[in-house]
């Protein structure tokens, strides 16, 4: 059990999380805090009472966290002691005041002069835009801010300069200022609405779930759980960091907080180094696909497909499920390679014990649930959760949590949200470029062109398109800029593929028939009885992009389509948190690394294959109705896709219950694809099941002559 700790009703406030790198000027970091409980009180305002004009809301936003992120973050390392960097930093904060207070009071100026540009409207606009290149270049390099500025030169320069599908005869700069400061389509647009709302309302309940001690609990029940199971250790880094990643939404916070505990534990138990490390860093990952809050993608998600955020969550959970237990299989596995025992630590845990001291956690979490199944706003779900979150901690001996500690978590709250708060407003302006120039549109055809009309290559693609832009995007900004330009085309294959299928089996509903007279009026009498899947495809082929949409609707169903379109943003969600795992640039698994004290490259290529379900899972997304189908359809695709994933782990390890020798890695790896190949008969899948089943069982008599 951790260790009891102080009531938090009665510490003082602890300025150390909120020293800036001006270390002489401790009057800053009290400002910082100051501010920080500023903001936060203020966007709890706005996001429960206020009625604000969005883009007043969206330029405080961007101000108030800019300015936090001004003082924490140095404009270069070398200069934390100097007083011009300090000064300098003063003078942002001053000019993202400034600019709040000049949209407020200046805009129906500009538009009573026709939207006109004057002085002071060039100078502030595009002194916004050089602000935010600068405080995201803080934050996450210069990656980002150079692929903005590519992408608004694109408008205005070198987009007429291009032939082919690309080209674009250009915009004047100050209409690219203009959309990009002014309206509700650049910096200030969805996304800025997203951040501000629901994101910024689930990190600060995040917050106040951790300073109310969820993090120990959350910890000390995985440690409970999984002791007495084999490979003890290495599912209280599954356990423990998908139930803490499900509150954080941050992969690379998610392993630092837990791994610091489970990689040290994996250690003393046998696990190697590295595998530990790559373990905390596959578990983390995935707590960003684990509802409810898995980063900011559910809630982009929810606005990019109008879906309600509770049905993406809902549709989240299963495959989010599937992929914590191919992280877990990879355990079981390495633990009766490496005989892992369990380490005293954790049998002296135990359930009813843990449950006994911190089950009022559990209060808030369900009181979330509640009032998002009964359909209120996520924000005001949230916001009233964090109430739930302060009640419930007087039901704890050791963290009440009093005004003290209540200020704290707020502050902490606004602190998370910093980086990522100018991170989604930045990546607004390349939103904005993509849907005022239709480049969006002309990516998703020249992905399908490449493809050759292939739903799997098309996932190649962009799985290959997210890791490169991985290397210098967040996933959640990588999530937005590939879901912009590459789910229609995703979306419009998953959903040709099941209408050809629906075609061919003869299951086309009569509604839908009247489109194909105008294809093909022959045809119709084909339609009822079914049809090769060739001769399917070709028909569909056939079929005018004007009317796709509608004879998708007649035949599927505008839910079912609804559902689609959740799939594609799904996969493209998933693809975009291999960037985590995967070398050369994968945070979590430096991360991981720099705990466990092994090589960073090594550790993310452990974390690679480790983290396998990233892959595996988007594919059964893609080809099955794992989101959006009926109980049973469910249940069959969860029955044997659990199956199918141990045993494709078997046959990449090499080992089941003991050593698999070559033909029997094969074996299981046929025994993997009967279970996981799409839209196969049962029984080809009941015999794959039968061959895992006698590998496995011959493993354990093998396994236990040994020892």
């Amino acid at each position: 059990m951790t260790a009891p700790t102080p009531s938090t009703d009665d510490q003082e406030i602890n300025l150390e999380d909120f020293e800036t790198k001006h270390r002489s000027s401790p009057w800053i970091n009290r400002f910082v805090f100051t501010l920080s409980i500023f903001l936060a009180v203020a966007h709890i305002y706005i996001n429960t009472i206020a009625t604000l004009p969005e883009l007043w809301v969206s330029a405080f936003h961007f101000a108030g966290f800019g300015a936090l992120c001004a003082l924490l973050i140095p404009a270069n390392p070398k200069w934390q002691q100097s007083k011009f960097a300090l000064l300098c930093d003063s003078l942002i904060v001053l000019a993202l005041a400034g600019m709040v207070l000049y949209i407020i009071f200046f805009e129906d100026a500009l538009y009573a002069r026709g939207v006109t540009f004057d002085t002071a409207d060039w100078i502030v606009s595009s002194a916004a835009v050089l602000l935010s290149l600068e405080l995201i270049r803080r934050t996450s390099g210069w990656f980002i801010p150079v692929l903005i500025l590519i992408a608004l030169s694109y408008v205005v320069l070198w987009g007429q300069w291009l032939g082919g599908m690309f080209t674009f005869p250009g915009l004047s700069m100050e209409t690219l200022l203009y959309r990009s400061f002014f309206s509700t389509d650049g910096m200030f647009g969805s996304i800025s609405r997203i951040s501000w709302s629901f994101v910024f309302m689930f990190i600060l309940f995040g917050a106040f779930l951790v300073k109310s001690g969820a993090g120990d609990f959350i910890i000390d029940l995985s440690r409970a759980l999984a002791s007495k199971m084999i490979g003890g250790p290495g599912f209280v880094a599954v356990l423990g960091s998908g139930l803490m990643g499900s509150v954080s939404g941050s992969s690379v916070a998610n392993t630092v907080s837990t791994g610091v505990i489970t990689i040290p534990l994996m250690r003393r138990a046998g696990f190697p180094a590295r595998f530990a490390a790559g373990i905390e860093a596959a578990a983390s990952t995935g707590g960003q696909l684990m509802p409810p809050v898995m980063g900011a993608g559910a809630f982009i998600m929810a606005s990019y497909t109008q879906v309600s955020y509770v049905t993406i969550i809902g549709a989240a959970a299963i495959p989010a499920l599937l992929y914590f237990l191919s992280v877990g299989f990879f355990v079981r596995v390495e633990a009766k390679r490496s005989k892992v025992i369990a380490t005293e630590d954790d049998s002296n845990i135990v359930v009813s014990q843990v449950l006994k001291e911190g089950w009022h956690h559990i209060l808030p979490l369900a009181v979330l649930v509640t009032l998002l199944v009964q359909g209120f706003t996520p924000t005001y779900a949230a916001g009233l959760s964090i109430i739930a979150v302060i009640l419930a901690s007087f039901l704890s001996k050791k963290h009440k949590m009093g005004p003290v500690a209540i200020l704290d978590a707020m502050a902490q709250g606004a602190k998370n949200m910093s980086t990522t708060a100018v991170l989604l407003i930045g990546i607004g302006l390349v939103v904005n470029v993509i849907s005022t120039t239709g480049v969006g549109n002309t990516f998703s055809l020249l992905i399908t062109d490449w493809a050759g009309g292939s739903l799997f290559f098309t996932i190649v693609l962009v799985a290959i398109a997210s890791l490169i832009l991985g290397m210098g995007l967040p996933v959640t900004a990588s999530y937005i800029v590939l879901g912009t330009l590459s789910a229609p085309a995703l979306f419009n294959l998953i959903a040709e593929s099941q209408l050809v299928e629906m075609i061919a089996s003869g299951a086309l509903p009569e509604t839908a028939h009247a489109i194909f007279m105008l294809v093909d009026p022959g045809v119709m009498g084909s339609l009822a009885q079914g049809m090769p899947m060739d001769q399917a495809q070709a028909l569909v082929a056939q079929v005018p992009n004007d009317f796709k949409g509608m004879l998708m609707d007649q035949a599927l169903g505008a839910q079912h389509v609804a559902m689609i379109l959740v799939t594609a943003h799904m996969i493209i969600f998933w693809l975009s948190q291999d960037s985590n795992v995967t070398p050369p640039v994968c945070l979590t698994a430096f991360a991981a690394a720099a705990i466990a004290k092994t090589p960073p490259m090594l550790t993310g290529m452990t974390a690679w294959k480790l983290a396998k379900g990233l892959y595996i899972v988007p594919l059964l997304m893609a080809y099955t109705q794992l989101i959006g189908g009926d109980a049973e359809t469910l249940m069959r695709l969860c029955f044997f896709g659990v199956f199918g994933l141990y045993a494709l782990v078997a046959a990449m390890e090499g080992y089941l219950e003991d050593k698999l020798s070559i033909p029997f890695r094969v074996l299981a790896l046929a025994a993997a694809v009967l279970m996981l190949w799409p839209n196969l008969d049962i029984w080809l899948q009941a015999i794959g099941l039968g061959v895992f089943l006698v590998l496995f069982i011959l493993g354990n008599r093998s396994y236990k002559k040994a020892i």
